[in-house]
């Protein structure tokens, strides 16, 4: 509902009104007031609806209106409007203008847009109604393209009747004066990434009639389209506002990283070999699906090879050893489980032969440990990683220079303890002389935390304080201990000159994808691998987070992680695929005939010649019985193992099995694998027993 007509003598009355009477407590201020002349602040909605009490006897009720309308009818009558939060701003675009609260805003930079979040958006109409943004299922509230969004809902109709030329001309974005302008109101992303060199910085509007695609990346890249539209298509006096404020810390750093990774990409992705390599870049999540033999999984591994080198290699084994270790491959079976790919319990044998259970790793997150570890890295200060460096060194340098079992040391009151055992994460250490606990495990990680702090410990109580712990725990005699024996040795090892890490493409292959119980195997990780919530926008606990030695920590995929899937399109696991999963991968077909290019591997032009000819009509004999399809045409990886059997091995040994299991049941099977041997050439000139099949 609109707000009934007030004045400004009626504003006054109000004030007055909630002098006498004060604010009920869910009324109060918030985020907004408004600011008299005498420096008394109101709450606006709540001015509103007593105002609108005293002058027409309404009951006083915020319902009927929201904070914005609010607002901009207040500023209408000529009140300021504050905000509470002295991080926020408010920016107002008319056809003619961009003005800012915030005295850090400069229109010739808007590269600031980095640093800022969207608070809320909304436009303003000449006659004083406000039009918000009519969101999507599952379209974020607050982002960087509610703005831009907003502008193409209220003039989608003017924007369609746009000639194709004037859509492609459509200024859209420039940073600074010296930069060239980003134009262009696209049909599909195809058509925006030819223009715009393969960048992934652009949102996607869906129409009633057709979709636009624009480039959009930070809070202020799109304010030129914004105000574009304004000027071609709005009335005199409308104006769009944007409320924004600063990000906190770590969104910042985050987004830093983040702005980083998309910058590398930006630059690198018009370097693949592959259309779907750009596909994956885009969709972080993809899955290749086909019919058997289709190549799929050599296929996943040069788009990861080709993506983890930038273009540079499109063969796996064209990888330096480096660039290796950021593929990794699993094959989802029946019983594969959460154990199996994130963490879980595992058995171990003590020393004294009794069985315990001690947390692991799984596949899938020890690879995210890795890729996190090159991400988090890429905008460390120079100086933390010398200092990482230093530590690591020094903690080698310590372990190789030590006897296990024998080598003795002694915490500030004297107990002698030794070091038995260290593993990845883990040093195990054994007191003898204690009756109590005779055995302790130590963290690696808390150890190097100590190491690496900028502080130095001299007493047993710091380590307490450090950790804001309340009470100092028995472990911490025997950090203190091996933190001082370290920290010797740190003085010895020279300071290493090195540089930032150049950020890395991170591939994780799942190969028959749908034949592993999703939930099973993923549990939480559905939202931290969905490409929305990337980072530690979607850290989430662990199931085994309470055994962790911390068990405030959080798990989380970076965005440089792309995962590849291979689902076989006949299996029949495939109708049971899980559709939580469906959602957050794209997915692509591969083809039987498409797979033909496999078979230059033959390095024999005549057999590679044969070998298609006889796939393609065996293929075609395929699609000519009712109950096939495409799906259960056979693909190239079948006839490379031509390069040691013959035509005739590879039908009855390889070929006859499969298509035999495809008819089982049918009516008239053996005519149909007569058919089946004929077209793909069986025996060749011979005759084929017709009683063979049955």
């Amino acid at each position: 509902m609109e707000i009934q007509e007030l004045n400004k003598n009626d504003i006054i009355k109000a004030f007055e009104y909630i002098d006498e009477n004060g604010i009920p407590r869910p009324n109060q201020i918030r985020d907004y007031k408004v600011v008299t002349d005498n420096g008394k602040e109101y709450p606006p909605k709540y001015v509103i609806a007593v105002a609108q009490n005293l002058k027409y006897g309404k009951e006083i009720s915020t319902d009927d209106f929201n904070s914005i309308q609010a607002r901009s009818y207040l500023k209408e009558l000529g009140f300021q409007i504050s905000n509470n939060n002295e991080n926020s701003f408010e920016l107002v675009i008319t056809a003619d203008n961009i003005t800012s609260t915030d005295p850090n805003f400069d229109i010739n930079d808007l590269y600031k847009g980095d640093s800022y979040k969207p608070v809320d958006t909304y436009f303003l109409k000449s006659d004083g109604s406000v039009i918000t943004r009519k969101y999507r299922k599952g379209e974020k509230r607050k982002s960087n393209q509610t703005l831009p969004k907003l502008a193409i809902q209220i003039f989608e109709n003017d924007i369609s009747n746009l000639t194709e030329e004037e859509k492609l001309n459509f200024p859209v974005c420039k940073y600074r004066p010296n930069l060239d302008w980003k134009r262009g109101i696209f049909k599909n992303i195809e058509e925006f990434q030819n223009v715009h060199t393969k960048t992934i910085q652009y949102l996607t509007y869906y129409g009633n009639n057709q979709n636009f695609i624009i480039y959009c990346w930070n809070i202020f890249s799109t304010l030129y389209f914004v105000q574009e539209c304004l000027k071609r298509f709005g009335n005199p006096n409308d104006q769009f506002i944007l409320n924004y404020e600063y990000k906190d810390f770590k969104e910042s750093e985050d987004n830093s990283i983040n702005e980083k990774v998309t910058e590398e990409l930006s630059q690198n992705v018009n370097q693949y070999n592959y259309e779907d390599s750009f596909n994956l870049i885009n969709s972080k999540n993809l899955i290749i699906r086909g019919a058997p033999g289709t190549g799929k999984t050599y296929l996943a591994k040069r788009i990861a090879a080709d993506v983890v080198s930038f273009g540079a290699c499109s063969e796996y084994s064209e990888l330096t050893e480096d660039q290796k270790s950021q593929i990794d491959m699993v094959q989802f079976h029946p019983n594969y489980d959460y154990s199996d790919f994130i963490e879980g319990l595992r058995p171990i044998i003590n020393e004294d032969g009794t069985m315990s259970f001690e947390l692991h790793d799984g596949t899938f997150k020890e690879f995210v440990s890795r890729a996190r570890k090159n991400y988090e890295n890429v905008n460390k200060p120079k100086e933390t990683i010398e200092k990482e460096y230093l530590v690591d060194n020094a903690i080698d340098l310590f372990l190789s220079n030590i006897d296990f079992d024998f080598d003795i040391f002694r915490t500030v009151s004297g107990n002698k303890f030794s070091i038995t055992n260290v593993t990845d994460n883990f040093i195990y250490i054994s007191i003898p002389d204690n009756n109590t606990v005779n055995k302790l495990t130590l963290s690696l990680k808390t150890l190097k935390e100590m190491l690496e702090a900028d502080k130095t410990f001299k007493k047993i109580k710091d380590i307490t304080n450090f950790f804001n712990q309340k009470y100092t725990r028995q472990s911490y005699s025997y950090y203190f201990a091996l933190y001082k024996e370290i920290s010797k040795l740190m003085e010895k090892i020279v300071s290493p000159n090195v540089e930032n890490e150049e950020l890395k493409n991170y591939v994780f292959i799942i190969d028959e994808i749908n034949r592993g119980e999703m939930s099973k195997i993923f549990g939480e990780l559905f939202f931290s691998i969905d490409p929305e919530y990337r980072g530690k926008a979607g850290q989430i606990k662990t199931q085994y987070s309470n055994l962790h030695e911390d068990p405030e920590e959080k798990f989380y995929v970076p965005s440089n992680v792309y995962i590849i899937g291979t689902m076989n399109d006949i299996d029949r696991s495939v109708d049971s695929f899980d559709f939580a999963m469906r959602r957050r991968f794209r997915f692509i077909e591969l083809k039987a005939n498409n797979s033909a290019d496999m078979l230059t591997e033959l390095k024999d032009e005549e057999l590679e010649n044969e070998a298609i000819n006889r796939m393609t009509s065996l293929n075609n004999e395929i699609l000519k019985i009712e109950d096939l399809n495409e799906d259960y045409q056979i693909g190239a990886s079948y006839f490379l193992k031509l390069e040691y059997l013959n035509f005739d091995e590879l039908w009855t040994d390889y070929l006859k099995p499969l298509l035999q299991e495809y008819i089982r049941g049918m009516y008239n099977e053996s005519e149909i694998m007569e058919n089946f041997a004929k077209a793909y050439g069986y025996g060749k000139n011979t005759v084929v027993d017709e009683n063979e099949d049955t």
